[in-house]
């Protein structure tokens, strides 16, 4: 894996300012602000219950802020269904598989493309004309993504019956279907052995340089985020504690002490 290029210059893709998130008495972040700049590999790492998911579930909508506010291409996105916000292209994977195990990893990866599909219900049942026409369109699309992500293998296995690692590929996959303008992974690599997540590393790279989106990441492995990320957001029981190049919040005292030295003792 080699060392990310710079992150593109130009105003941010996606922004959240001052957010705050609180769930009854707990606040789980506070007055976090966090910018999303063009083909940038952002990754947000912290110990446990630092507010790393709760801020994606925050850009996507799956929580809505007390305070603060978050934009998509300065467009005021806060408050809005998580559906309208994928409609848009932020795109989604999450730490634990939301898959359908019992369909094959085409039928899965379709179910990332409903968003761009314009036939009704009745011209489904039909399934002549235009219901056919553009379920040959997307059936491309899929195998595109299949042949990118190194799937083509088992394309036509039942998702239950893969290896954890593959499952994870073909969630990433799905995502990719929705063709986003921002992809959002949390923890993409959690559960995986070493080859897998080199694998899945350079995929996120390839991702970066092949689509031109940016990629915001959770994740843990420390070796993983100081490989490919451009700049790295920490946070601590739900505040920003630093923000830079990998390089220098690997030597942020503060860093050090709530979570590096932490994970260089495990």
């Amino acid at each position: 894996m080699g060392h990310a290029a710079p992150a593109a210059a130009g105003p941010p893709v996606m922004r959240a300012g001052g957010i705050t998130l609180r769930f009854g008495g707990v606040l789980a972040l506070s007055e976090v602000s966090i910018e999303v700049g063009a083909s940038e590999i952002l990754a947000i790492i912290g110990p446990n219950g630092a507010g790393k998911s709760c801020t994606l579930n925050c850009l996507n909508g799956f929580s809505v802020p007390q305070a603060g506010r978050v934009f998509f291409r300065d467009r005021d996105i806060t408050g809005m269904p998580p559906h309208a916000i994928a409609g848009l292209g932020v795109g989604r994977t999450f730490q634990g598989l939301q898959l359908f195990a019992g369909l094959s990893v085409i039928d899965n990866l379709l179910t990332g493309r409903h968003l761009h599909m314009q036939t009704n219900a009745l011209q489904a049942f039909l399934y002549r004309g235009r219901a056919h026409r553009e379920e040959l369109r997307e059936r491309r699309k899929v195998e595109e993504i299949i042949d990118f992500l190194e799937i083509k293998q088992i394309r036509h296995r039942m998702v239950g019956a893969l290896s954890y690692g593959l499952r994870k590929r073909v969630d990433l996959g799905r995502a990719l279907a929705m063709e986003p303008r921002v992809l959002l992974m949390d923890e993409p690599m959690a559960g995986m052995n070493l080859e897998e997540k080199e694998d899945m590393a350079r995929f996120v790279i390839d991702i970066r340089e092949a689509l031109d989106i940016p990629i915001v990441i959770v994740e843990h492995d420390m070796h993983v985020v100081m490989d490919i990320a451009d700049r790295v957001v920490v946070l601590d029981w739900g505040h920003v504690i630093a923000e830079g190049r990998p390089a220098a919040i690997k030597r942020d005292a503060a860093v050090v002490t709530a979570y590096l030295g932490e994970e260089q003792r495990r």
